[in-house]
């Protein structure tokens, strides 16, 4: 029997037996309009499925034991042979089939295939990000490996299968595989034309060896990673596989596991080609940066699915926390003051989810102008949302109090989780800085961009002044460069109020423009004008156990 001085009381269940999709009212709406009516219904249901097997005790537990039990490098076999693998505790692997098994690498071949993929990885990404990492990388290297058709012949129907095998075999033995990528060298990082990796040409066409050091390989337990490197016509894209045709390995040595600031269930390495490497050129040399950047655009929408994936899942603890936390006389959830802070968190989550979802569905479309708008748009996006991810996860933790910071509520671990998605597949600079590129070499991205706001002007005074803003911003494009982080949050900031002036409740639209775009906010969470109507933010936001 507890002693009577250890009773517990005033404290919040665990916010487990829910279904993380339907809960997201978001997300749900998202969904609803952007899918076309003869594919939602399935859609629902599979995501309805997986969402209450993400909300459920035992798939949250996979999560916490994958994320405590990092994954470890093996070297060698027990008989001194090399063998370069990556072992993972079997939480890893039961997380990783579940999201392959739901569609969540097979955007491309189905209607409405990106928006349900991106609803999927945002459900999942709840659980546990740092699986997110193979099924990113497997989703976005389809466009790459579609620059050889003889290539995505082989690999692309592994890619979208729905059935995970974590044994390493050859391609056309394996009912599913997992792709990588391997692209940054510890002289360049971001700047890949400084690469030194060697790509010397074979007899066979296509067919080189590579010798050099990748800096960073996502996912090295993969079947097949994208990796640059120097062919004689330059800097071109390679597909390398971990194991041949005949059986055998390829020569691919992990050097060693990145010791991470988070996404700790997840392995980044670096790896070495000895010179027998053996490599299959993917597009034409000397376009290896063309080639990849459709992966790499894919792979920037997946950094902010994810970094909404985490506020969504950092405000639900929060208000949940919030709803049944009594103190000085009341419920948290109703003090004014902590009212405001949850109404916050909720706008900003609830904005990151519209925009993330929009991108997808324009994936989908595949229109000329759709593309346009892509293009512009996915880097804006990048840099602004992943960048409010940290100082947004970091309130919601606080909300919790010291129970927030402590390992078992599962805050620290959405903490440290929040920078990556800024610092991978391009910080912040190279986003803002690739902004200004599209507006300067694609006039068409900045006419779609501009359509798309347009689409809600006269509906709020304030969202029509911040687009005059950024018309006004475009007017004196000198020294830009300098400006450009500043000009890619304002755009990111005009495009997240015309999709709610457009679609999100009016309460919800009202305190955007008037915190975001109309300066009636201050710099922290929590300071929004206390005229809006906080409560239905809030409520909008909780989860129903």
């Amino acid at each position: 029997m507890a002693a009577s001085t250890h009773t517990v009381t005033n404290q919040a269940p665990p916010l487990t037996g829910y279904d993380v999709f339907t809960s997201d009212r978001a997300l749900l709406e998202a969904v609803e309009r952007h899918l076309a009516p003869e594919v939602l219904a399935e859609a629902r249901g599979e995501l309805e499925l997986l969402g209450r097997a993400c909300g459920s005790e035992q798939v949250r537990e996979w999560g916490e034991l994958a994320n405590g039990n990092p994954p470890r490098l093996r070297t060698h076999d027990r008989y001194g042979r090399r063998i370069d693998e990556v072992e993972f505790h079997p939480a890893w692997h039961r997380l990783l089939g579940r999201s392959v098994s739901a569609g969540l690498t097979d955007a491309w071949g189905r209607p409405g295939g990106h928006v349900r993929r991106a609803a999927g990885f945002l459900v999942v990404s709840q659980v546990e990000a740092g699986h997110g990492c193979p099924l990113s990388m497997t989703h976005a290297a389809v466009p790459a490996l579609r620059a050889e058709p003889e290539v995505a012949a082989v690999w692309e129907p592994a890619a979208l299968s729905h059935v995970y095998e974590r044994e390493l075999r050859p391609v056309a033995e394996k009912p599913g595989a997992l792709l990588g990528m391997a692209m940054t060298e510890k002289q360049g990082g971001s700047d890949v034309r400084a690469n030194t990796t060697e790509a010397r040409p074979l007899t066979a066409e296509g067919e080189y060896v590579l010798t050099g050091h990748k800096w960073f390989c996502s996912a090295p337990m993969s079947d097949a990673f994208l990796v640059l490197a120097q062919a004689p016509a330059g800097l071109t894209c390679f597909l390398v596989p971990r194991v041949l045709a005949d059986g055998s390995r390829n020569a691919f040595a992990i050097q060693r596991l990145k010791d991470k600031l988070g996404n700790r269930s997840n392995a980044s390495a670096e790896v070495e080609f000895d010179g027998t490497t053996w490599a299959r050129r993917v597009g034409e040399e000397g376009r290896g940066i063309r080639t990849i950047m459709g992966m790499v655009a894919a792979t920037r929408l997946d950094c902010v699915l994810g970094s909404a994936a985490l506020m969504r899942q950092a405000v639900a603890q929060a208000v949940h926390h919030a709803s049944y936390r009594s103190a000085f006389g009341g419920l948290l959830v109703d003090k004014p003051l902590m009212r405001n802070v949850l109404a916050d968190l909720a706008l900003e989550s609830e904005a990151a989810t519209a925009l993330g979802m929009r991108l997808a569905a324009a994936y989908d479309a595949g229109t000329p102008e759709e593309s346009a708008l892509l293009r512009i748009s996915v880097p804006a996006a990048k840099y602004w949302v992943t960048k409010r991810c940290v100082p947004m996860v970091a309130e919601a933790l606080e909300c919790l109090g010291g129970n927030g910071y402590v390992e078992e509520s599962g805050m620290p671990r959405l903490l440290r989780e929040s920078p990556l998605n800024s610092v991978w597949e391009g910080s912040g600079n190279v986003q803002a800085l690739d902004v200004v590129r599209a507006l300067r070499t694609e006039p068409a991205a900045l006419d779609a961009l501009l359509r798309e706001v347009g689409a809600a002007r006269g509906a709020d005074h304030r969202l029509d002044r911040a687009i005059r803003g950024v018309l006004v911003e475009l007017a004196d494009l000198e020294g830009i460069e300098a400006r450009a982080r500043r000009f890619a949050e304002r755009l990111a900031l005009v495009l997240q109020g015309a999709l709610l002036v457009r679609w999100a409740p009016p309460e919800v639209a009202d305190a955007f423009c008037a915190a975001r775009l109309g300066g009636d906010g201050g710099a922290a969470f929590g300071t929004l004008p206390h005229t809006l109507d906080l409560r239905a933010l809030v409520e909008r936001a909780r989860v129903e156990v």
